[in-house]
């Protein structure tokens, strides 16, 4: 048995009595029951997963895990692949977005090189488990074999194993690798039957000839590689990207070591998707940051059946979006530990 096997053996639901326990803790706090909305769903669904009525959360990790896509050479992608790696430095000097909204929100960002076409010295800040120098062009053939794919979804299981034994609270999923929404839409679009029409967007800002063509070049890719939609590693290997099986690995990795895990955006929703097809108990410990621009990524949410936290119109990736929504976990958890009982405040609970 390989770790992904282990770890899909080890994910179970959530425990039910522990959501209900926070649910009447928060139920005795001082306010009109349900008054705070999704920020008691989210404290209840905290603590369910970490199985603690005072679950810390002081500890918070970004992942940003990076790729390159063979794809790109189709001209699907407003920006050359040398980007990937330029982008990388970026966030090691932490200029990038994620790292600006990580630092508000007190998380720390990991980039993670699983398959960059570069070679990347030892750098604080850099992991690097790179497991192919980029996908191959899956307009032509497959984007990498199964034991590619997970091999780079096994770097993101343990990537949550080490995480939980160094006490981190929570996790949350990003990425960089140009041309990645050409795959995300591609895996969703494999595994819902939906038109590729349907699922394909802008990207990094395509116009509306290179949309069109971006749209033929995905068509293209499934019907010389015919993905089987019932075996989510098929998809993946076939039409995946490296960083998208990193993070469903890590997601899987989450939810076999009780974490919640935050994930971003389209991108990081395909890496989701994967998982939870894997395994239906895995989208219970997720949390979906925002819902993207993208026009895909409604359906892979509601595939999942997770309801997005934030919509702010978003389409950087990164782990922007997680950055953001991690601050409003954490400030439901807070309402649970912190806020005061009626008997502790002395209010009449009957009168408010």
């Amino acid at each position: 048995m390989n770790l992904l096997q282990e770890t899909l053996v080890k994910i179970q639901p959530v425990d039910a009595d522990m959501l209900a326990k926070a649910q009447a803790k928060l139920d005795n706090k001082t306010k009109p029951l349900g008054s705070l909305g999704r920020l008691e769903e989210f404290a209840r669904r905290f603590a369910a997963i970490t199985g603690s009525l005072q679950p810390d959360t002081a500890k918070k990790i970004v992942f940003t895990f990076a790729g390159d896509h063979g794809v790109v050479e189709e001209g699907v992608s407003a920006f050359p692949k040398e980007v990937t790696p330029q982008m990388v430095f970026n966030f090691l000097r932490g200029g990038a977005g994620v790292n600006v909204l990580a630092r508000h929100a007190g998380a720390e960002v990991r980039v993670v090189d699983v398959g960059v076409d570069f070679d990347f010295d030892a750098t604080p800040g850099l992991i690097i488990e790179k497991v192919a120098k980029g996908t191959r062009n899956f307009a032509k053939g497959p984007a990498m074999s199964r034991e590619e794919a997970i091999a780079a979804m096994e770097v993101g299981i343990g990537l949550a194993g080490r995480a939980k034994a160094e006490g981190v609270a929570m996790l949350g999923t990003g990425e960089m690798g140009i041309g990645n929404t050409t795959p995300s839409s591609a895996i969703i679009a494999a595994i819902s039957g939906k038109t590729v029409e349907e699922v394909t967007h802008r990207g990094t800002g395509i116009n509306d000839a290179a949309l069109s063509h971006k749209v033929r070049v995905i068509e293209q890719a499934l019907a010389v590689n015919n993905p089987d939609p019932k075996d989510p590693i098929d998809v993946l290997s076939k039409v995946g990207g490296l960083e998208i099986a990193a993070i469903a690995g890590l997601v899987l990795g989450a939810a076999a070591n009780r974490l919640p895990v935050v994930i971003d955006g389209f991108i990081s929703t395909a890496g989701a998707l994967i998982a939870s097809e894997l395994n239906p108990h895995v989208k219970e410990y997720i949390f979906a940051a925002h819902e993207s621009v993208e026009i895909g990524h409604r359906f892979m949410l509601e595939r999942i059946g997770a309801e997005p936290i934030l919509d702010l119109r978003l389409r950087l990736g990164e782990g922007t979006g997680a950055a953001l929504a991690m601050g409003l976990i954490e400030a439901g958890v807070k309402i649970l530990k912190e806020m005061a009982t009626f008997a502790e405040a002395g209010v009449a609970e009957g009168e408010y």
